[in-house]
């Protein structure tokens, strides 16, 4: 009976060390699969964290306004053919072709009647806007005068209309480089309300050039203006100036005439 006895409790004390072996290599196994895992994640993380870090040094493909702003804007500038230039024509360079593309900037025009402050988003107009901000610092603007009125507008920006001689200017002066349309108004009624300053152009394709409007009574045109900016201080001023009417030189044409008072830019400047 001893001998039996004797057996027994070593059987199941090989039971019992073979269970625990068991379980040893079992807590193992686990141990190493959990730091596989652990292991697989920190790379999964480092690896998205290069990515995120790499996307976003470089710009990323990122869709929304905030990635799209600090992606400057390419502007092109086409050259008037040389067979295709007049008198009327002045040549000062090209703006720059990789202008800012956010923010805003302030064009000032002094009149002999006061000063016109207009708001430029350059997030919608940077090509535009830089064009403004090349011919003035070029003086190119400075002594003309405005050469075509018709209710609730008053045209600016034609360098041949200086001095006396601007009363037979035909109003096709401009710099010797043209340049496409920004912010069209397709969507807003009316397109152009009081306060807006649009460019002008020949109805053409991509024939921006200098001369601009300035709206100060909500007027019916069609939306193939570009709407440079917005007046934020002396609207007042064009109401002035054009409240003695015009002289129905364009009445032919285009509409309206010279302003019967000189209107004469002072000067302009963009911030």
């Amino acid at each position: 009976m001893t001998s039996t006895k004797e057996r027994q409790r070593a059987a199941a004390r090989a039971r019992l060390e073979r269970e625990m072996a068991q379980r040893a290599e079992a807590a193992r196994r686990r141990r190493r699969l959990q730091l596989s895992i652990a292991g697989g994640v920190a790379v999964l993380l480092v690896a998205v964290g290069t990515v995120w870090l790499i996307t976003n040094a470089l710009g990323g493909d990122d869709d929304t306004d905030t990635a799209q702003d600090t992606v400057s804007p390419s502007c092109t500038w086409i050259d008037v053919p040389a067979d295709q230039r007049t008198p009327q024509t002045v040549d000062v360079g090209t703006p720059p072709t990789n202008p800012p593309g956010t923010g805003t900037r302030t064009m000032t025009i002094t009149t002999n009647f006061g000063v016109i402050e207009v708001s430029m988003d350059l997030s919608k107009t940077p090509c535009t806007a830089a064009s403004m901000a090349h011919l003035a610092s070029k003086k190119f603007y400075d002594g003309t005068k405005c050469h075509r009125m018709f209710e609730g507008v008053l045209q600016c920006g034609d360098p041949s209309a200086k001095g006396e001689g601007y009363r037979e200017t035909d109003g096709t002066g401009g710099p010797s480089y043209r340049f496409g349309s920004e912010n069209l108004p397709t969507d807003q009624r009316p397109p152009y309300p009081a306060g807006v300053v649009a460019m002008a152009n020949s109805g053409s394709p991509d024939s921006n050039g200098s001369q601009f409007f300035i709206v100060y009574k909500d007027v019916q045109l069609d939306p193939s203006y570009t709407v440079l900016g917005r007046v934020t201080k002396g609207l007042d001023v064009a109401e002035k100036a054009t409240a003695a009417g015009h002289d129905d030189a364009y009445a032919n044409s285009a509409g309206g005439g010279h302003p019967k008072n000189d209107v004469i830019l002072e000067s302009v400047t963009v911030s």
